[in-house]
């Protein structure tokens, strides 16, 4: 008796290739400018973070995230939400 699987195929992971799709990045600053803290997804090219958080910012503006938003978190902290991609 013969049987007939159909094979399913996976998509293959682009490897090399981190730029590719959409990336997130919730940068974690205070009002004086302070660096606190970075979250990013998985594969998101980026610079080291410096602790003066305008400079982390410029690092990832000219890397072509654009900000997307910005919140305060709190009296002293802030998060800027930045976008990278379609």
């Amino acid at each position: 008796m013969r049987i007939n699987r159909e094979r399913q195929t996976q998509p293959q992971p682009m490897i090399g290739q981190a730029w590719t799709g959409r990336h997130v990045i919730l940068l974690h600053c205070t009002n004086n400018n302070q660096f606190i803290n970075l979250y990013k997804s998985f594969h998101a090219p980026i610079e080291p973070p410096r602790q003066n958080c305008a400079e982390t910012l410029s690092q990832l503006l000219s890397i072509g995230y654009r900000i997307i938003a910005i919140t305060p978190i709190s009296a002293n902290h802030i998060q800027y939400f930045l976008v990278l991609g379609d």
